[in-house]
């Protein structure tokens, strides 16, 4: 797969090293200087489509005045069947190139080959990546949080997918341990209330107190009557979590498809309690000198390592803590099943425990490179509707649920609010999200998909359809709408480059909302229908290339590009 970005790039650097051999062949600039310096893109363009630093970078080497060596370079430069139609210098010795006709056409061409697949990049070479994110208790709904750490984990994997990694979603499900536990005693209490009387009973105090675990104990209730009243604690609370706990991890799996997640791995918890892997971690902890022991309990030597404090690895009563598990769990993805790179999509009050963990995971008696174990952080998310902060509560059961959310908003905007900038604080307007104008912006990129497709079936009842590249003359597409618009769609692939470079998968947004805003300006200042055939079928050439590309950036995101609107 090609990114023009690149190629552009690439052949500006080949151009000035063959004109820099040419003049040290005429004496002009001095022998066995090797060129550097960067090629960039100008935020100003009327410079030029690309600037190149080399004759600054050469000065010191070459014991002469950037400017001077940058004529040089360009007295001896060939654009000659080159992406380029002209080069100057500029400033203190930058040399600006500015894009020929051939360019803009091989970007068109590049969208017709490639299809579905352009913007597909290969800077991965098949690297496996496992991607983690959600993992939410499976003792209740799923939240806004985990509505917006879905989204964001499930479009950096898109986008690593298209950089060239080989990506896997894994869910991790935290089956065993106090919450689990909190959540059999929730069930109970709530069984027995119904059993006995609500007075009869005490709730506890941290229990759940949701619907959701008033309806599970009204199920067993329905199914069993009175049947574990006279049970005993323990074997009442196991029976109730191992018929529930299935439940609520398939309703999570229901809403998460609904929202267009699946995942290619649930991983239990449980599994590394059964299989001995946490003991087993913690042993070796011991037999490296990591740990000690105080009031009973089985400590890690954290600050040892670099972290500002020591972790709890067994409690005095026995049970291993979440942190212990979390070691072992990362051994078995890096170890046992040998991902290459593992990224875990964490929420803000994570952010102090991913140091600590980055810190134990560089232990050399532990089988991970910490350098291929990498966080994406998000912040909170806060809901408004009218100007009002929407309260959520998971607790006290006053919370809206993903299922919630997606009852009143569409999937579509769901995912394309939530894909914000992980590090930043995401305010949702509710009402934003509902409306149909160009203030919300998942509605703008899809209005304009589903304006180019009303085009084309315009024009194809009229006897136009959309030909093949080869086949029309694109050096007809000269104003200055037309080039931005062709700039635009050749940043994909260098869009999906930097997103996966940066965890930051919030790019593809703001690229597909200003490639919907350069189709506009460029529709409303070039008239399409009316036109002589030869500028119509160029344009509409254009409009079509256009749709694919607005087309394949929503795939990532996980957005439908609808025909009409």
């Amino acid at each position: 797969m090609v990114n023009l970005i690149d190629s552009a790039k690439t052949q500006i650097e080949e151009l000035l090293k063959r004109a820099y051999e040419k003049a040290a062949e005429q004496g002009v600039l001095p022998a066995g200087v090797t060129l550097k310096g960067t090629v960039e893109i100008p935020k100003d363009t009327s410079y030029g489509d690309y600037a190149s630093s080399a004759a600054m970078a050469a000065a010191r080497e070459a014991r002469m005045a950037p400017v001077k060596i940058a004529q040089a370079l360009l007295d001896n430069v060939d654009l000659e069947g080159t992406y380029f139609a002209s080069a100057e210098v500029a400033g203190a010795g930058f040399i600006n190139f500015r894009l020929g006709p051939k360019w803009y056409a091989q970007v068109i061409s590049s969208v017709e080959e490639e299809g579905a697949d352009y913007g597909r990049i290969d800077v991965g070479h098949g690297e496996r990546v496992m991607v983690e994110f959600v993992s939410a208790n499976p003792t209740g709904p799923m939240t806004i949080g985990n509505a917006r750490g879905g989204v964001l984990g499930d479009t950096l994997a898109s986008v690593l997918d298209r950089a060239g990694y080989s990506v896997s979603r894994e869910f991790y499900v935290n089956d065993a341990g106090n919450q689990v536990d909190l959540f059999g005693r929730s069930i109970e209490a709530r069984y027995l209330q119904i059993c006995l009387g609500e007075d009869a009973v005490e709730f506890p105090d941290n229990g759940y107190h949701g619907d959701d675990i008033k309806e599970l104990a009204a199920q067993i209730h329905a199914e069993h009557g009175d049947k574990y009243v006279s049970m005993p604690e323990e074997q009442r609370r196991a029976e109730f979590v191992s018929w529930a706990l299935p439940k609520n991890i398939e309703r999570m799996k229901r809403d998460l498809e609904r929202y267009g997640i699946r995942f290619d791995t649930w991983f239990l918890e449980s599994s590394l309690h059964e299989s001995g892997a946490v003991r087993d971690t913690v042993d070796m902890l011991t037999k490296n000198g990591l740990t000690y022991e105080k009031d009973g309990a089985v400590w890690l030597k954290n600050t040892l390592l670099g972290a500002d404090k020591d972790e709890v690895l067994r409690r005095s009563n026995g049970f291993y803590t979440y942190y212990a598990v979390d070691i072992a769990y990362h051994i078995n993805k890096f170890a046992v099943r040998g991902f290459d790179r593992v990224i875990d999509v964490w929420g803000a009050d994570h952010h102090g425990h991913a140091i600590r963990f980055k810190a134990t995971c560089s232990a050399p008696c532990i089988p991970i490179d910490s350098d291929k174990l990498d966080f994406l952080i998000m912040q909170m998310v806060r809901l408004v509707r009218d100007g009002e902060t929407v309260k959520v509560s998971k607790r006290t059961g006053k919370a809206l649920t993903l299922a919630d959310l997606l009852d009143e908003i569409s999937v579509d905007a769901c995912r394309f609010f939530f894909n914000a900038k992980p590090d930043t604080h995401l305010e949702f307007d509710l009402g934003l999200a509902v409306r149909q104008d160009s203030d919300n912006p998942v509605y703008y990129v899809q209005y304009a998909h589903a304006r180019i497709a009303s085009l084309l079936r315009t024009l194809a009842q009229e006897g136009y359809t959309v030909k093949p590249a080869s086949q029309l003359n694109l050096e007809l597409l000269t104003d200055k709408t037309e080039l931005e618009l062709i700039k635009e769609i050749s940043m994909l692939p260098e869009e999906i480059k930097l997103a996966a470079r940066d965890y930051d998968p919030s790019r593809i947004n703001r690229y597909v909302i200003g490639l919907a805003a350069k189709f506009h300006k460029f529709y409303n200042a070039c008239r399409i229908k009316g036109e002589a055939p030869e500028l119509l079928e160029a344009r509409l050439k254009l409009a079509e290339t256009a749709r694919a590309v607005i087309e394949n950036s929503l795939a990532i995101v996980g957005v439908s590009a609808p025909d009409r609107m």
